[in-house]
């Protein structure tokens, strides 16, 4: 099922512009689009056209409705640059079942910023100048349990261990969730500036309600070149340098973590090889540290075949999920998550970036989120499951990434 609406030919300007913060540009919280990290990405806002779309052909979908809408477009672009031209950012459900809508939205205006060069493009005839609102800090923020507790994660995870060491399964990602309300709307802004100054290495995200930082690129294209960035495995930082040093080395040395992360690997290089002419994989991880956990993370990179015939939505699809967010094998991991995890995940840990009218784009995992509606922000946090996982240890990983989004609520500035 599919609804779209902003289907009529339009106009479409690209031009070069000076700097600027991306963020800044943002007039309200209302319908705001970001991707951006350490400074470079897009921004957007309005909806020139838009889709929402469901089922296990979504990704399908979407890439054919891209496609055609592209196709009645006049494009005016001096730059050429990927993210240049017309631009949806979107945002896909985790499940192919799942009641919420995956959505791609078009905006009336981006301004984007790669390396040196800034643009702004706008669709139709709408001007660029819009009157800021102030960005307003969440007030009276409480918390409470979402549809799975801690209690119930915990279980979960106990459960889904010994079922894997059972030889079920080789690996389960479970996930739980956590409500915070405010006294007045939350303005998304307010989260993207938080989050991209505490997290730079993270692509700085929001697309139709649902806001974060994920460290996790499920895939970038630029031509006919490649790379996906697989995360998994996850340990606290330390008090100090010294004290991450020797984490830093447990990490790398943990069979547990090692495992997960290789599960993780093989998701992404398997698909992606079939579309490649040449895949290069790391022989092992290295470790990424962000500004509470290091991550073990492998950057998996290739060629695509018949230069690049197919779009990054297509990939995506082909992609998702990832066993660092569903678990391993594919299937027997879907059916026991189900069991185990009562709760709709909607479009967390789903696919979420843009895509431009060459089929270039960027396409992270939405991991360290919340989805906002008014004065509620439902949180997600995740850990993957193997046989030697526990679960006492699983809970405080959990509670370990919610500390993104609920510092950047509690900000007091």
């Amino acid at each position: 099922m599919s609804t779209a609406v902003g289907n009529a030919p339009t106009r479409v300007q690209t031009a070069g512009l000076a700097d600027g913060e991306l963020l800044e540009q943002l007039p309200s919280s209302a319908g705001a689009l970001s991707w951006v990290r350490r400074g470079d990405g897009l921004v957007g806002w309005g909806a020139a056209a838009r889709l929402e779309v469901r089922g296990p052909d979504r990704f399908a979908l979407a890439a054919q409705w891209w496609r055609e809408l592209c196709d009645r477009w006049s494009v005016e672009d001096d730059l050429g640059l990927p993210g240049c031209g017309p631009v949806a950012f979107g945002s896909f459900t985790f499940d192919d079942d799942d009641p919420t809508s995956s959505v791609l939205v078009v905006p009336e205006v981006v301004f984007g910023r790669r390396a040196d060069a800034t643009w702004v493009t706008t669709v139709g005839t709408r001007g660029v100048a819009t009157r800021a609102r102030d960005v307003t800090r969440p007030r009276g923020l409480r918390y409470s349990a979402g549809d799975v507790s801690v209690t119930a994660f915990r279980q979960a995870v106990e459960v889904a261990a010994a079922r894997i060491r059972g030889r079920e399964l080789d690996k389960l990602v479970l996930a739980h969730d956590l409500v915070a309300q405010a006294d007045d709307e939350i303005d998304a802004r307010f989260l993207l500036h938080r989050l991209a100054e505490q997290y730079p290495d993270c692509w700085t995200f929001a697309v139709d309600g649902l806001v974060g930082a994920t460290p996790e690129l499920l895939l970038r294209r630029t031509g006919d070149q490649v790379l996906s960035r697989v995360l998994a495995g996850t340990v606290a930082r330390g008090a100090d340098a010294a004290a991450d040093e020797v984490l830093r080395a447990q990490l790398l040395r943990s069979d547990k973590d090692l495992a997960e992360h290789r599960y993780a690997v093989e998701s992404v290089a398997n698909p992606l090889g079939a579309y490649c002419e040449q895949l290069s994989v790391p022989a092992g991880p290295s470790v990424l540290e962000l500004a509470n956990v290091s991550h073990l993370v492998t950057d998996v990179t290739g060629r695509l075949r018949d230069g690049a015939s197919v779009d990054v939505l297509e990939l995506a699809g082909a992609l998702h999920p990832t066993a660092a967010v569903g678990g391993t094998p594919t299937d027997a991991a879907a059916r026991l998550r189900r069991q185990l995890e009562p709760m709709d995940r909607g479009r967390y840990a789903g696919p979420v970036g843009w895509v431009d009218s060459r089929g270039d784009g960027e396409w992270g995992i939405a991991l360290r989120c919340a989805q906002l509606s008014g004065r509620t922000a439902r949180l997600f946090a995740g850990c993957g499951i193997v046989a030697g996982s526990d679960p006492d240890a699983e809970v405080l990983e959990a509670q370990t990434k919610f500390v993104p989004v609920r510092d950047a609520l509690e900000a007091l500035r």
